[in-house]
């Protein structure tokens, strides 16, 4: 037994080892591997350490039709990885005595249009915009959507659709990632600087980088070498105007992503010449301002900067997702080495693997700090046990199935507080560091905490999470309700074709043994035409949901109609009782309408009756 013990061990660490390439070539190969596995059209990769460039380059195809190589001057889209730039104008102009990161946008820019009901007590500041903790909703579809070629101004685009900036919470309490924040604080730079926040990007950073050919919009050098880009099973997308050229427009090479991710190991240096001081890019790899900041927390995002874990090491990055595009710019400071990956490709999957497969080889000779226990669980600690739900939402109109679906729990064992999502994940342990503070098992970096919000009391911020706790009777019944509704539906679509049958056959008689088995039914094919006409508009959502389309007006009727054959079907089951109906046919109906009436209650608190996505 020991011995097969053993030998399994030792396959187990053979198998281990093969997944960190031990050598550059090997890198090269198992990334070729992952673009065939999952027909990845190309990835450009720039890997630099200390004394220099390690592999800047690209493998695959720039453009499958006309099978052109991708090679280091290919231009890839970068999408969010294009914030870190606002943060570094604003920094300099903090260097520069002209900003302070604590200023209050209203005064810098009274001009732009945002709702906050905290503003006399919490105004939303400068620093928020770059944090993402305004509390406001992400860009709105139609904000998305807009792709005009002629290029917007950026006071076009902000005034194109201000609705969604509208503060949902106190601003500086909790992250939210919003892509309305940063076109805001480029604005300022515009305004206090009198250049388009483009050109003062480019006389600032691209040319002192050396990033020759980075640009904010479609021109001709990304005509030749720009990667076509491929969604949805390879098919090619055309070209994406953003409205918000600040949050993710960039294109960029390898050759130019080499010199930016150079620069964060230089501290900001570039040849004799410091663009930021080190100083700035310190707090810009660092957040700030929400309540678990206050309270210790030493991961999360920063001024569009923000932590991710690789194993033991915490790496300082930002990624980025466009139509058919995924890029990541990640560097570890203290060991001087980092990367960006850009991919042709809307494959997730196969982006996280090359994500891993990079940070697996830049990490296989560093040795990992050893974290341990500093004191024993208290009281105070073992308070925070119980289940817990998100309630920092990036899209509001999301949180109706994230309040549900991503609900955490939280226990302890062996001295050690451990964290879960409660349907899949992996669980996470902390060690306490005091009464409020948890430190990573993996990293021993304080990343959860136990603090106050000012609406809503209790919550612990996990990174850049928000949980509110919930009692545990809570979550089971709503799971119960959940999958009865679901049984409920299922049963009610098939015992349709019976009774459908019955009544052409005359066993029914008709009136209001009819109606009684209907309204439930068409409640259940309305979901289904909810959830089949959001499949069809999320194929491509800013076409079909961006406007008002047969999909989108599709979705918003087929919620007022659930909610209408819910509400018709309680109504009729209650004046049907006794009227002489098959009893299990008229319980089964009463049950289900009863589901979906609390169904309906719900999705109405949550503002998805009568969803507009256009809007």
């Amino acid at each position: 037994m020991a011995v097969a013990v053993l030998l399994l061990t030792n396959v187990l660490a053979a198998e281990e080892e093969k997944l960190i390439p031990a050598s550059l070539d090997e890198l090269k190969a198992a990334v070729a591997d992952v673009l065939t596995e999952h027909d990845v059209p190309a990835v450009g990769i720039a890997m630099v350490d200390g004394s220099g460039e390690v592999w800047v380059g690209s493998l695959g195809q720039a453009n499958l039709e006309h099978e052109t190589v991708a090679d280091e001057d290919t231009m890839y889209r970068i999408g969010s990885t294009s914030k870190m730039f606002v943060a570094l104008s604003v920094l300099k102009l903090v260097e520069q005595g002209r900003l302070s990161l604590d200023d209050r946008v209203r005064d810098l820019v009274p001009e732009i249009e945002f709702e906050n009901e905290w503003e006399s007590t919490d105004p939303v500041r400068l620093v928020h915009l770059l944090e993402h903790t305004t509390g406001w909703d992400d860009l709105h579809l139609p904000e998305y959507a807009h792709s005009d070629p002629t290029p917007a101004t950026l006071k076009e685009g902000l005034d194109f659709h201000p609705h969604s900036r509208i503060s949902r919470w106190q601003p500086g309490t909790r992250m939210s990632y919003c892509n309305s924040g940063p076109p805001v604080a480029a604005y300022i730079v515009e305004k206090l600087t009198g250049l388009d926040f483009e050109d003062y990007v480019q006389f600032n950073f691209f040319d002192p980088l050396g990033m020759t050919s980075a640009t904010y919009r479609m021109n001709d050098d990304y005509l030749e070498r720009g990667a076509t880009l491929y969604a949805n099973g390879n098919q090619p997308q055309d070209y994406w105007h953003i409205i918000m050229r600040p949050s993710g427009a960039i294109n960029a090479s390898p050759r130019d992503m080499a010199r930016f991710v150079q620069f964060f190991l230089a501290r900001g240096v570039v040849g004799d010449w410091a663009l930021v001081s080190e100083q700035s890019l310190e707090r810009m790899e660092r957040a700030e301002s929400t309540s678990g900041a206050e309270a210790g927390l030493e991961v999360g995002y920063g001024l569009h900067n923000y932590s991710s874990r690789h194993e033991n090491w915490v790496y300082r990055e930002h990624n980025g997702g466009v139509n058919g595009g995924l890029t990541e710019l990640a560097y570890l400071p203290q060991a001087s080495l980092g990367h960006a990956i850009m991919i042709n490709s809307d494959n997730g999957q196969a982006f996280r693997e090359i994500s891993r497969l990079v940070r697996a080889y830049q990490t296989r000779d560093l040795v990992a700090a050893f974290v341990e226990p500093e004191r024993e669980v208290s009281d105070v600690n073992r308070s925070a046990a119980g289940f817990y739900y998100p309630i920092n939402p990036r899209q509001q109109a999301a949180f109706f199935i994230e309040r549900i679906f991503n609900i955490q729990k939280l226990w302890f064992e062996e001295g050690r507080l451990v964290r879960k999502p409660l349907l899949d994940g992996e669980p996470e342990y902390y060690f306490p560091l005091d009464d409020h503070r948890f430190k990573s098992g993996k990293t021993g970096l304080v990343t959860l905490v136990d603090t106050e919000d000012p609406l809503v009391g209790k919550v612990v911020h996990n990174g850049t999470t928000v949980l509110r706790p919930m009692m545990a009777a809570q979550v089971y019944l709503q799971f119960a309700v959940l999958a009865l509704w679901g049984l409920f539906m299922v049963t009610s679509l098939l015992f349709a074709p019976v009774w459908i049958v019955r009544r052409l056959l005359r066993k029914i008689v008709p009136g209001v043994a009819i109606r009684v088995r209907m309204w439930p039914l068409l409640a259940t094919l309305s979901v289904l035409v909810f959830v089949l006409a959001f499949a069809v508009g999320m194929s491509d959502p800013f076409d079909q949901l961006g406007s008002p389309t047969a999909v989108s007006i599709a979705i918003m009727l087929s919620t007022i109609a659930f909610a209408l054959f819910s509400f018709f079907g309680v109504m009729c089951t209650i004046w049907s009782k006794g009227a002489g109906i098959n009893r299990v046919a008229y319980w089964h109906s009463a049950t289900a309408s009863v589901l979906n009436v609390v169904v309906a209650a719900y999705l109405l608190s949550q503002g998805v009756v009568g969803m507009m996505t256009w809007a």
